[in-house]
């Protein structure tokens, strides 16, 4: 997966970032559990998806002020 951008993610419906963001948040989970085990290999991999995780809720959070305004 790669790095996402804000404008692709502005794009997309509440629905498929509500789906996205679910999908991340279980990827990040499974990066820490191989971080534990010692079978991660590219660590750098998870800070990547939290950016993301990130990313995803604020535009999650600007269409949530769109809807109230």
């Amino acid at each position: 997966m790669k790095l996402m951008k804000a404008n692709e993610l502005k794009e997309k419906t509440v629905s498929e970032l509500n789906s996205m963001l679910v999908d991340l948040k279980t990827e990040l989970f499974n990066l820490r559990f191989q971080l534990v085990t010692g079978q991660l290999g590219n660590t750098s991999r998870i800070k990547i998806v939290k950016k993301d995780i990130a990313r995803v809720k604020t535009v999650l959070r600007e269409h949530e002020l769109k809807v109230s305004m």
